[in-house]
């Protein structure tokens, strides 16, 4: 009986949710180097809390619908979510088709495990995409947590920025017994223009799609 309680008590303390007031987030980016060209940048959370290795999802909540997100970026103080889906959440219809102008709305999240949020990430290995040139602080921290999910889930790729436009769509290797610098078929960091990889921002309030710069 004590541990079938004990066991409740652990299960809720994990899975509980807490409220906050969640703002809409309209231009894509990641302080850690996450490329957007390989993901669902519609569901993407931006905490006041630093990017971990491991609490990299959330599942945000209001009413009876809810969203998964990938947590990688830092906000400034604000809790925001892309504004597809904080309008989802708020009207149950995509930004793109019934934009709505509100602000902060109290919605709950909790932090869940990362599996929740592959389906969000468009690699073919499905792993977290860094940007090999600028992601490096960030990988080695996780590479120093090696039981991490990003530490075993994440690939290198030769693109400069979160946005896509500069750089080789191409992956990576990384042996740190050699090297600290990503090894790539181009030469890392080259700024070249990267076309057919645009990422789409969603504007508030109108719901317009534009590539972002």
């Amino acid at each position: 009986m004590l541990l079938t309680t004990f066991l409740a008590l652990a299960t809720a303390t994990l899975t509980s949710a807490i409220g906050v007031s969640i703002t809409p987030h309209d231009r894509y980016s990641s302080s850690v180097g996450v490329l957007g060209c390989h993901i669902d940048t519609n569901r993407v959370a931006y905490w006041p809390m630093a990017v971990d290795c491991n609490n990299t999802c959330v599942r945000v909540s209001y009413g009876d619908r809810s969203v998964h997100l990938l947590r990688i970026d830092q906000s400034g103080g604000a809790y925001d979510i892309s504004y597809d889906a904080w309008n989802y959440l708020y009207t149950g219809s995509s930004a793109t088709t019934n934009p709505v102008a509100c602000g902060g709305i109290w919605m709950d999240y909790e932090t869940t495990t990362a599996e929740n949020c592959v389906s969000l990430i468009r690699t073919p290995s499905q792993k977290l995409p860094l940007s090999a040139a600028n992601s490096m602080n960030y990988v080695a921290i996780c590479l120093g947590q090696q039981n991490s999910w990003v530490a075993q889930n994440h690939e290198l790729r030769n693109i400069l920025d979160p946005t896509c436009t500069r750089g080789y769509d191409e992956i990576c290797s990384l042996n740190m017994n050699v090297s600290n610098q990503p090894s790539c078929l181009h030469l890392l960091g080259v700024p070249a223009a990267l076309t057919g990889k645009p990422v789409i921002d969603v504007l508030y309030p109108t719901g317009h799609q534009v590539v972002a710069p």
